[in-house]
C-alpha cells in the first residue's frame, strides 16, 4: 500500500508494507542518489535490524551510523551535540542523507538532526514502533526534550519517504504494543468511528493482529488528510493532540520514567472525556466506552495524581496560546473538536 502526502514541494509517498525492510535500498533509491548515508538508531532497535539495513545500504553507499541508547532521555537536546559531532566526523554533508530506524523518540530526535545540521539534510524514516508507525513518523513534527517539558524545542521538517513493515512489531515487547494501541485508540476517537467499533470488536491485540496492516493504513491515512489540510498545526491538526495536554504533563510529572507515551495519552483521554462529560461537553457515556477499550488493551485510565500538580506543566503546553488553553474534546466516538479554555477547566482537587 501507498500513500501519497500532497504538501507541494515537500511531497512524499508513505509505503506500507509486510517485508518492506527487507528491500529497503530499492525504496530509498527511488528518492535518493547522493554518496553517504547516516543511519540514526538505538542499541535495541538497531540490535534486531540495524545489520540487515546497513548490509543493504552500504552495497551503494558509504554508511555510517550513530547509535543511542534506548528511551525518552536520549532525546534530549543535551544528546545533540554528540550527535552533530559523529556526523561531521563521518563526512555527511547537505547533499547526503539521514535515515531514522527506531521509534518516536529516533525519529523525532533524527528528524530535528536533519531539520538543523547543516541547515537541513534530506531524512528518511523507518518506525518500529507502533507508535511511530501510526503516528509520529508521518507529518514532518520533529523535535527533543528540554527539562521544562516535552517537544519544546522543534521544527516542521517532512521526510523524503516513510517506509512501514508491520512485520518489525513481532520483536516490541507487550508493553510496547500497548503503548503504540493508545495513539490507535485515538484516531477511532477523534475521526473514525467505525475504526473504534473493529478495535472494540477484537478487543485485544492478539485478536487485532490480522488486521494490523489495514489498521496501521487506516491511521496512517488519517493522519495524512489532516496533515494536507493543517501542516502547520494551526488548526484541525490540533486534533490529532486529543490526550496530550495532560500526557505530555504527567510524562514530565514523572521524569519520562514511569508511563510509556501511549499510556500517558491513553490516560489523558479518559480523564480530559471524562471532564468535559461531567460539563456536558461531551455525550453521556463516551468517557466509559474509552475507559472499557483503554482497559481491554491494557492500557492506564489513571496516574494517581492531582490535577493541581500537572497544571504548572500544561502551562507551557504547546497548545497554551495567549492564555488559552486549546483543548482537544470529544462531541462522541468519531467527532472531535478544538475547545478554547484554560486551565480552570482542570479542577486542582480533581484525580488524574
Amino acid at each position: 500500500m501507498k500513500l501519497h502526502v500532497n504538501l507541494g514541494e515537500n511531497s512524499y509517498d508513505i509505503v506500507i508494507e509486510k517485508g518492506l525492510l527487507k528491500k529497503a535500498s530499492e525504496e530509498i533509491r527511488e528518492v535518493y542518489s547522493g554518496k553517504r548515508i547516516a543511519v540514526i538508531s538505538d542499541d535495541s532497535v538497531y540490535g534486531f535490524y540495524g545489520g540487515e539495513l546497513l548490509n543493504q545500504l552500504k552495497s551503494t553507499w558509504e554508511c555510517s551510523t550513530v547509535i543511542l541508547p534506548h528511551g525518552e532521555t536520549s532525546k534530549s537536546i543535551n544528546v545533540l551535540p554528540g550527535v552533530y559531532a559523529k556526523l561531521l566526523e563521518s563526512g555527511l554533508s547537505r547533499s547526503d542523507l539521514i535515515v531514522a530506524l527506531g521509534g518516536g523518540v529516533i525519529g523525532d530526535l533524527a528528524g530535528f538532526v536533519a531539520a538543523t545540521y547543516l541547515r537541513g539534510v534530506p531524512f528518511i524514516q523507518i518506525p518500529t514502533s507502533l507508535l511511530a508507525q501510526v503516528d509520529s513518523s508521518v507529518g514532518g513534527k520533529v523535535a527533543v526534550d528540554l527539562k521544562e517539558g516535552k517537544n519544546l524545542v522543534g521544527s516542521f521538517y517532512q521526510p523524503k519517504k516513510v517506509l512501514i513493515d508491520p512485520d518489525v512489531l513481532a520483536t516490541l515487547p507487550q508493553r510496547y504494543i500497548h503503548d503504540g494501541m493508545g495513539e490507535v485508540i485515538k484516531y477511532g476517537c477523534i475521526k473514525d468511528a467505525s475504526l473504534f467499533a473493529t478495535l472494540k470488536e477484537a478487543g485485544t491485540f492478539e485478536r487485532l493482529a490480522e488486521k494490523m496492516t489495514e489498521v496501521i493504513t487506516r491511521c496512517v491515512d488519517i493522519k495524512r488528510g489532516v496533515v494536507e489540510e493543517d501542516q502547520f498545526d494551526t488548526g484541525e491538526r490540533m486534533l490529532l493532540n486529543f490526550g496530550h495536554t495532560l500526557a505530555h504533563a504527567i510524562e514530565q510529572k514523572f521524569a519520562y520514567g514511569r508511563e510509556s507515551h501511549g499510556e500517558a495519552v491513553a490516560i489523558g483521554m479518559y480523564q480530559i472525556t471524562r471532564i468535559s462529560e461531567e460539563q456536558g461537553l461531551t455525550k453521556e457515556g463516551t468517557a466509559e466506552e474509552i475507559r472499557k477499550i483503554l482497559a481491554s488493551y491494557g492500557l492506564p485510565v489513571s496516574c494517581g495524581v492531582n490535577l493541581g500538580e500537572l497544571k504548572e506543566a500544561m502551562k507551557r503546553d504547546k497548545k497554551n496560546y495567549k492564555n488559552s488553553l486549546r483543548l482537544i474534546l470529544l462531541e462522541e466516538i468519531g467527532k472531535s473538536r478544538i475547545h478554547p479554555s484554560d486551565l480552570s477547566f482542570f479542577k486542582d482537587s480533581q484525580m488524574a
